[in-house]
């Protein structure tokens, strides 16, 4: 799972925090001595050097930006091998840019490795932009389960309230077409059942 506030142990350097997501999978003497298994720091190793934070192992967590702090918690969460990824309001701490590489991280991530991700996010422009599946509930209720191209200003209205949405609709609508030929930027068009990323809005 990736948190919304990290939930790192901030004393903790960066390379304890990912691996201590393989606590559960070491003995206790193990676990209690910090000893991992060779294969697990080398995923360790691999998995920061993916998001960019290879050069940061030793450094403390209390000593990085929210930014690396989200990213060290996709690693920790990435390292147990999930079959599905429960990722809550993961921009939630985050400024609007670092919002928008967090989420793209994600969805590289999840179809690299093939991987289902569940994302409660309340943030519309950022659910539009990176999900291919997105659920509203109301109330606890389902008033919405579709792609993002038919979130319209009526279904926004269902989940939230009475409120003008077209202004959110058309700036997803302008984002996207800033973002089209921008090689590593997956498709939002294409939908694949067999990894597919859903937003939960609610």
């Amino acid at each position: 799972m990736i948190f919304q506030e990290y939930a790192l142990v901030e004393r903790l350097t960066v390379m304890e925090n990912v691996l201590s997501g393989r606590l559960g999978y070491v003995g206790f003497w193990q676990s209690w001595l910090r000893k991992f298994p060779q294969g697990d720091v080398d995923e360790a190793f691999r998995l920061l050097a993916r998001v960019g934070l290879d050069h940061m192992a030793d450094k403390r967590a209390d000593e990085l930006s929210g930014g690396q702090r989200q990213r060290v918690g996709i690693c920790r969460a990435l390292i147990q091998n999930p079959d599905l990824l429960l990722v809550d309001e993961p921009t939630a701490s985050l400024d609007p840019k670092t919002s928008r590489q967090i989420m793209r991280l994600i969805k590289e991530l999840c179809a690299e490795r093939k991987l289902s991700a569940i994302i409660n996010i309340h943030d519309v422009m950022l659910a539009q932009m990176f999900a291919e599946r997105i659920v509203g509930l109301q109330l606890g209720e389902i008033v919405y389960d579709g792609p993002p191209t038919d979130l319209t200003p009526e279904v926004l209205t269902k989940i939230y309230g009475e409120e003008d949405w077209s202004a959110t609709i058309r700036k997803v609508d302008e984002d996207a077409e800033e973002m089209e030929g921008t090689s590593n930027v997956i498709s939002l068009e294409s939908r694949q059942p067999h990894r597919d990323r859903m937003a939960g809005l609610t």
